[in-house]
């Protein structure tokens, strides 16, 4: 839950932070409702795609060598540490080989890894860091440790809220691996161009949270990913 100004960690006690705390402050029911939400939710949804996930556990494990799970570390809540869970879906140490952001026909994705990217069921096992505490249903994607790192002050307000599965940014930039298809230094363009764009929008969902935007935007996400306008 939202800690008080004074105790929260002091990269965060910063002018830049100090509006988008005031303002979820005063919304600290909605954001318990959003925390029951997610795990009455996710435990549901558990139950119900358990065996799905199994399935696909089986078709990775036939089609690559390697992990089922992909468990890069990546940040949450007053930048916390947590290991993702994400079904893989590129070759093993994929991370160690290429960028951490992923373009169109990246040759680390696997031929099953390719499949549940597009209809974003590499997502599923994220059911797992829902119910953790880790991650909420929608929030500002968890980014990598080193791109945390060179957050802008303003940037670190995101840190207010758990990191999502979705957001208004993951719906915008849905296709962001095409967009950087053609970049040569993926990281650099990234951290530049593409973050401040997505921070924009992630920023002001912080600002202006509402309990009922959360589930407006997970309709909008299953409309995306059917390829449905979703304005």
């Amino acid at each position: 839950m939202l800690k008080r100004w004074e105790d929260l960690p002091d990269f965060m006690q910063i002018d830049e932070v100090r509006p988008y705390w005031e303002a979820l402050n005063k919304k600290r029911g909605q954001l318990i409702l959003k925390r029951l939400f997610d795990l009455t939710v996710a435990l549901i949804l558990l139950a119900i795609l358990s065996i799905p996930m199994v399935i696909i556990a089986v078709l990775i494990k036939m089609d690559s060598d390697g992990p089922v799970f992909y468990r890069q570390e990546r940040v949450t809540t007053y930048r916390k540490h947590f290991r993702i869970h994400k079904f893989r879906t590129m070759v093993n140490n994929a991370d160690k080989i290429g960028s951490a952001v992923t373009v169109e026909n990246d040759c680390r994705i696997t031929k099953v890894g390719s499949r549940l990217r597009r209809l974003r069921l590499d997502e599923l096992p994220q059911v797992f860091d829902v119910i953790s505490g880790d991650m909420s249903f929608v929030g500002t994607r968890p980014e990598a440790v080193k791109y945390v790192e060179q957050y802008k002050p303003e940037y670190n307000a995101t840190l207010l809220m758990p990191a999502g599965i979705t957001s208004e940014a993951s719906i915008r930039y849905k296709d962001e691996d095409k967009m950087l298809n053609s970049v040569t230094d993926v990281d650099r363009i990234y951290v530049e161009k593409v973050l401040p764009e997505k921070m924009k929008w992630n920023l002001e969902g912080v600002k202006g949270y509402r309990f009922s935007r959360d589930i407006l935007t997970m309709f909008r996400t299953v409309a995306a990913v059917l390829d449905k306008n979703y304005d």
